[in-house]
């Protein structure tokens, strides 16, 4: 099979790798028909995090499940199934809790698995993992673009909006303007937000954000953005969603946090613990800090009953297709700001 393969920063190649096959009663064999390019892949793509030359790549799989191991019981072949981004296996404490990013039989897409920007993967825990799409909109092409955000960014935009505690009513900030941030958008709007306030530094995005539900928009920098959201809110929001993982952005998150507030974090941590996280200001004013990465298997099911019905539609996200041939490409798209996120088409 073909498969994208990570060659070092800011290379990314496809070429033939072997075909994952059913090694465990618990597997299951996908076909991959879509897939994307994630802003996480982005660290490893700049260099900025490791990741072994010559690995697989890619963690938002859909597609038709073609064989399945002699255990397996929630699909079979010929269904249409999508999967998170880390394979759990539904039956654990953390699993059984809904925290199935700690589960203990858990798996990756990468390596012998096949990677999720590749032709096939393996599910090595498939009745846990895969979630599968109704018969009747399993060949509506509209209807799989607005589910495959939910392998990833739906779902983790939807984590920091539970993390932050949004319900009906309320007033929340989003910081970050990328695909979770926009996800984080309709996510808020999804649980009742009243208002909105996406902060990001381009104005195309934050188009996009109010068409997803923003009631306001900031488009600022530094404390200047800071100094805006407080002028909005009149000091800070209660909820903040913290959807970027840069240390300049969990700052601003912090800081346009209201005294007794709660933030809710799921962007990768990147450069907190070179500056350091100021715990300081969050004892000062008792604010919470809550999040951490997002257990979308928990989330799915009610997501994808909200896309099926018509409500939720996160597929606008998607604002360059590719096939697989094209993957560079994407990287290339997304590294460059060209494109929010990139949809893989097999």
């Amino acid at each position: 099979m073909r498969a994208a393969i990570y060659r070092g920063p800011g290379e990314i190649t496809v070429e033939e790798v072997p075909r994952p096959e059913i090694e465990s009663p618990t597997d299951a064999i996908v076909r991959v028909t879509h897939t994307a390019v994630c802003g996480s892949d982005l660290w490893f793509y700049r260099g900025q995090s490791d990741r072994e030359e010559g690995s697989r790549v890619g963690h938002e799989p859909m597609g038709i499940v073609e064989e399945v191991g002699d255990d397996v019981r929630s699909v079979e072949p010929g269904d249409r199934v999508f999967a998170p981004f880390v394979i759990s296996c539904g039956r654990c404490e953390f699993c059984r809790k809904g925290l199935h990013t700690s589960c203990v039989n858990g798996d990756s897409w990468g390596g012998d698995n096949g990677g999720g920007q590749g032709e096939y993967v393996r599910a090595t825990e498939a009745d846990g993992t895969l979630v599968r799409v109704p018969d009747r909109h399993a060949d509506d092409e509209d209807t799989l673009e607005a589910i495959l955000p939910l392998t990833d960014v739906m779902g983790t935009g939807h984590h920091a909006a539970v993390s932050a505690g949004v319900g009906e009513g309320d007033t929340c900030i989003v910081v970050g303007d990328g695909a979770v941030g926009l996800c984080g958008v309709l996510a808020a709007r999804r649980l009742g937000a009243e208002r909105i306030i996406a902060m990001g530094h381009h104005e195309d995005r934050l188009e996009l954000a109010e068409s997803f539900g923003a009631t306001e928009t900031v488009a600022a920098r530094g404390q200047d953005a800071v100094d805006a959201a407080d002028d909005l809110t009149n000091g800070g929001a209660n909820h903040v969603l913290e959807c970027v993982g840069a240390a300049s952005a969990m700052e601003t998150a912090i800081d346009v946090c209201r005294p007794g507030g709660t933030v809710g974090y799921v962007g990768v941590p990147h450069g907190v613990d070179d500056s350091g996280l100021d715990v300081f200001s969050l004892f000062g004013d008792n604010i919470a800090l809550n999040g951490g990465v997002a257990p979308v298997r928990a989330y799915a099911d009610d997501l994808l009953n909200d896309v099926l019905q018509g409500t939720l539609d996160p597929s606008p996200i998607f604002t360059k297709t590719v096939d697989l041939d094209g993957v560079p490409e994407g990287y290339r798209a997304m590294d460059e700001r060209e494109a929010i996120k990139v949809l893989v088409k097999l």
